[in-house]
């Protein structure tokens, strides 16, 4: 199948900064230790947003994923790159429906935490996806290299959980080894792709858990078997990242190598699939088509005792990043 890459690819204008004045954005050390700061500035954050949207439009109007790559990376960016690939291929002359994208009303959430790397939260209106606020991570490994977005989901207006802050605004990192949580932050990824196979686990029924199980059950039909395989990304640029919330639980951002697999019974054909999917699709179509996809989610992970114990799914994209006909 095809190989996730590190960096690859995909919002904003007018911000409004949640947080008061912030500090330098640079890693202190005090007497050998790593003091906790701010990730970024309030003024850094900005360019950063505007230079990723900048970035975003022309490399979506242009088809071309190398005019955005510096300024995307993880699940967000492999996904964008596979979108820009395909777009390339059915239409070499660029996006014929490009309208540039326009972020209003953003809000940026700056955690505090030591080291590397540093990341913060940018949610914002954007002139598409209906009323739904654009969430997105931003994230960096070094102060010489540009912020990137690594996380985009969609979440309903009104659906973010309040979060914990200090005195001056800042949120909490939660730490990626989190036993308090119903699923510690590390784990949660992997505990997701268990539950879509078997059901089983701390999910709250919802579009994103019971709803997307029982979509899968009714894909398999007379003539055409439909099997699914779910993994957890961890690692490097798709590591998940979490802020406390005000009731000690967890906002959690984390993403999944997802892949379908559509096999035709003798005598028939897989459906036809449509052009971005050919576009990405290596091989003969004969009886099989693999698609590879890669998804970001953003789950509320709450404190162990608290409710139900329940892990609520808030929003999950996905994306086809490459396809192999058998």
């Amino acid at each position: 199948m095809i190989r996730l890459r590190r960096r690859d690819r995909n919002a904003l204008i007018a911000v409004v900064l949640t947080g008061v004045s912030l500090t330098a954005s640079g890693c202190v050390v005090v007497h050998g230790e790593r003091e906790v700061v701010p990730t970024t500035t309030p003024a850094e954050a900005a360019q950063a947003v505007q230079e990723f949207t900048a970035a975003y439009n022309k490399a979506d109007k242009a088809y071309d994923s190398s005019l955005d790559a510096d300024y995307t990376t993880g699940p967000l960016g492999v996904i964008d790159a596979a979108r820009l690939k395909a777009g390339k291929i059915t239409d070499p002359g660029g996006n014929p429906n490009h309208q540039p994208l326009a972020l209003s009303d953003v809000q940026v959430t700056i955690p505090k935490k030591a080291g590397w790397p540093r990341w913060f939260v940018a949610d914002s209106q954007a002139n598409r996806g209906g009323t739904s606020r654009w969430v997105m991570v931003f994230t960096r490994n070094d102060v010489a290299e540009p912020w990137q977005a690594a996380f985009l989901t969609l979440v309903a207006p009104g659906k973010l959980p309040a979060l914990k802050r200090d005195a001056q605004g800042y949120a909490e990192e939660v730490p990626a080894v989190s036993p308090e949580l119903a699923v510690s932050t590390d784990k949660l990824g992997g505990a997701y792709a268990d539950y879509l196979r078997t059901g089983q686990g701390a999910f709250a029924d919802g579009t994103y858990t019971s709803a997307l199980r029982a979509t899968r059950d009714k894909a398999t039909r007379p003539g055409l078997a439909t099997q699914y395989l779910d993994e957890a990304l961890n690692d490097s640029d798709y590591r998940p990242v979490a802020l406390r919330t005000a009731d000690g639980g967890a906002l959690v951002f984390f993403s999944g190598h997802n892949y379908t697999k559509q096999t035709a019974a003798a005598g028939t054909a897989v459906p036809t699939p449509n052009a971005s999917v050919k576009a990405l699709t290596t091989g003969e179509i004969k009886q099989s088509l693999t698609m590879e996809f890669v998804s970001n989610a953003v789950a509320v992970d709450p404190m162990k005792g608290i409710g139900d114990g329940k892990v609520s799914l808030l929003s999950r994209v996905e994306g086809l990043t490459g396809a192999k006909g058998e």
